[in-house]
């Protein structure tokens, strides 16, 4: 079974905002009997690996917290939750799974609630994952692609269905939506049910300014084109506006050979 254990990361030595402690209180409230561990500076070694170095030189706190989060699971088992998780009802329910998340939306695989036995197989490659790549890049631009995509995409291979429905791969069990993150990342539209155990927040405090007015302009774009198109133009009109035509330009010449290498069936 899982521990009894309680990960989450806090970075920066910045004080916990209001939003974090409501969160953390709640899993005080229906986990009294859990051990809660904060990842932090002092006990998370911030130079392991060429990402986790350059992501904490930037100060974008959440990517380290990708990593740890990661590492966390792998070396003790247990719970992560990100602070901006609030819990409804105990979180015993998860304890007999030997790894479990469950749908951010119905495509995406959430990491701000996931659970896994020490040493997961699965959650091993994960974390492996992140030895050999680099969050800055030679020419100084930062890799903001999110664990979620990351984690979604290596699911991938061991044959994930995007489509919201309860499914166990390579020993990692996903749950629908509504169990975990019954609140839209997009437009902030909470629709509880019985099944519900945890509400993620997404206070997203990784954005910039950049990040967060591509996902403005891609909630209004959305209701008019398709999925792709819309998030596609929204980042391309976002990035046209805080950094320039040629970024803009670079920032497509890269999409594109992504595209090429990915599985035609894959979504973007």
């Amino acid at each position: 079974m899982i521990p009894k254990k309680i990960h989450y990361c806090w970075f920066g030595h910045n004080s916990l905002p209001e939003l974090a402690q409501k969160c953390i209180a709640s899993w005080k409230k229906y986990c009294p009997d859990y051990e809660f561990i904060e990842w932090n500076e002092e006990n998370f070694d911030v130079h392991c690996c060429p990402y986790v170095e350059e992501a904490y030189e930037a100060k974008k706190w959440a990517f380290v917290s990708d990593v740890a989060r990661l590492y966390a699971l792998v070396e003790y088992g247990g719970i992560y939750m990100d602070t901006d998780v609030e819990v409804l009802k105990p979180l015993d329910c998860l304890l007999e799974y030997e790894a479990v998340s469950g749908f951010e939306d119905d495509i995406h695989i959430p990491t701000g609630l996931m659970a896994a036995c020490k040493g997961q197989p699965l959650f091993v490659e994960l974390l492996h994952e992140y030895d050999d790549i680099h969050f800055k890049a030679p020419d100084g631009s930062l890799d903001l692609t999110p664990n979620v995509i990351r984690i979604t995409e290596t699911c991938m291979k061991y044959g994930f269905v995007p489509n919201n429905q309860k499914q166990t791969v390579n020993g990692f069990t996903l749950l629908p939506r509504d169990y975990l993150c019954p609140k839209s990342a997009i437009t902030d539209e909470l629709q509880l049910t019985k099944n519900s155990i945890a509400i993620h927040h997404f206070y997203s405090s990784w954005r910039d300014d950049e990040m967060k007015y591509a996902k403005a302009l891609w909630i209004k774009l959305r209701k008019f084109f398709p999925e792709v198109i819309s998030r596609r133009s929204a980042k391309l009109i976002s990035c046209l506006k805080y950094r320039g035509f040629m970024a803009a330009i670079n920032e497509t010449k890269k999409w594109i050979a992504k595209k090429k290498k990915e599985p035609k069936t894959q979504n973007e």
